[in-house]
């Protein structure tokens, strides 16, 4: 279970056929900010873009998940071109969310535009969970989307995840899911 292992310092290498998931580095942080600045990507999440000091709180973020609760996102890369794809991972926000989700691994996927479509996110995310039930076993992760985010609707559905309720997150009508995880 998560936060009953030590925690990882830095985020460990994953591979899949076509991408490679690894943590992130100060050189990352131009890719990041140009994806979350981006209004297409942020439309379902955050509502508006993210600027320059936004998106360095939310690197510093990642970061501090690995250092103290042993999970947190990831960069993604295509493999062959070592072009940026976007950002995967597991959170804990401390959302103030009912039904709480304190403490359980949230995960999380945003992906570049012209990456959408390609099947990089189910990959990227099954990747992440296939780490995550080798590392803590077979635990409950959960993930909030907008209803309207037709395409991380899709994601969640092949990634396993399984509608818990309608719920609202900071006034915007949202959709808890869950995942069981499966025993190796």
């Amino acid at each position: 279970m998560p936060g009953t292992h030590s925690p990882l310092s830095v985020a460990p290498a994953l591979e899949t056929e076509r991408l490679v998931l690894r943590g992130h580095v100060l050189g990352d942080f131009a890719d990041s900010v140009a994806l979350w600045a981006d209004p297409e990507v942020t439309r379902h999440i955050t509502g508006k873009p993210s600027t320059e000091e936004e998106t360095w709180a939310r690197l510093l973020r990642y970061v501090g998940h690995w250092a103290l609760l042993g999970f947190g996102y990831w960069v993604v890369r295509e493999r062959a071109t070592g072009r940026f794809v976007g950002e995967v991972g597991f959170a804990d926000f401390k959302r103030d969310l009912t039904p709480s989700i304190a403490g359980v691994p949230e995960a999380g996927w945003a992906l570049a535009p012209w990456a959408h479509g390609k099947g990089y996110a189910t990959e990227a995310v099954r990747a992440a969970h296939t780490w995550c039930e080798a590392r803590f076993g077979a635990i409950r992760t959960v993930c909030i989307i907008a209803p309207e985010n037709t395409a991380s609707l899709r994601v969640a559905a092949r990634c396993d995840f399984k509608e818990v309720t309608r719920t609202t997150y900071k006034g915007e009508p949202s959709i808890l899911f869950e995942r069981r995880g499966v025993t190796p």
